[in-house]
């Protein structure tokens, strides 16, 4: 059911679906709930699923001057304290990703486990990112346009604001308190080093590259994404070799 709340002067747009725990979904860039439709929002049928439309993307409006990190993780600690009403499973794609990457190392008391879907924890880890007077994709434009009460013509001032936001935004992942799942396309945008990276620097993390996937893996994969992102809400790994985890191999020979 689709609702609006006012959060931090924002009068934001969410929609609920299902029954159980509590799941908030997190958007990628110049985008908005709709990222979820076929894939993720399946999980509706074990959580109750919320879908949280963030500021300046779509039916939620822009916000007059500069956007910030520290706003965007300010705007989804209030939705999960005011609208969820306690802790949550949190997930996020791409930019969306790297604010739920914020949240969890900033309120790891409000993240159960974490979802990190194509996303990187500083730019470097970009293969590119948008540029502040860019030209995006017609696709990308209209879909803005679909939803916006901002209207189609203001879609340029939203990819200026939050292109320049992320020119040098970045989140220590060794800072990660929640159990993350950390999910890659094997043709992503993102360095698969610097993937690597924060996989070895969360101290309680598992990794996924998926085969055959882009960017946009959410779509192009929507059954096995949603399988392993169950898998990871609902089970516990039973481990039979571990090696770099704790009481693994590697950490039984340091000693």
């Amino acid at each position: 059911m689709a609702e609006y709340v006012t959060i931090n002067n924002v009068r934001s747009w969410y929609d609920t679906e299902g029954e159980g725990e509590p799941l908030v979904l997190l958007h990628g860039g110049f985008s908005d709930s709709r990222d979820f439709d076929g894939n993720l929002r399946k999980l509706a049928e074990k959580f109750k699923v919320y879908l949280l439309d963030r500021r300046g993307h779509g039916h939620t409006p822009d916000v007059d001057g500069p956007v910030s990190i520290d706003m965007l993780v300010d705007d989804v600690v209030a939705f999960i304290e005011e609208v969820v009403g306690g802790p949550a499973y949190l997930a996020g794609y791409s930019s969306g990703g790297f604010v739920a990457l914020a949240v969890a190392s900033r309120r790891p008391d409000l993240v159960r486990k974490l979802v990190l879907v194509s996303t990187a924890y500083a730019p470097e880890g970009w293969l590119f990112l948008p540029e502040p007077d860019g030209q995006m994709p017609q696709q990308l434009v209209d879909r803005y346009a679909e939803v916006s009460p901002d209207g189609g013509d203001h879609f340029p001032v939203v990819v200026r604001k939050f292109a320049e936001m992320e020119l040098d935004a970045a989140v220590d992942p060794g800072a990660l308190a929640s159990p993350t799942l950390i999910l890659v396309g094997d043709d992503d945008m993102i360095h698969l080093r610097h993937i690597v990276d924060m996989y070895e620097a969360v101290p309680d993390a598992q990794l996924g590259i998926v085969p055959a996937a882009t960017h946009l893996m959410l779509f192009e994969r929507p059954d096995l994404v949603t399988r392993l992102v169950d898998e990871f809400l609902t089970t516990e790994p039973v481990l039979l070799m571990p090696v770099r985890r704790p009481g693994g191999i590697l950490a039984q020979q340091q000693r």
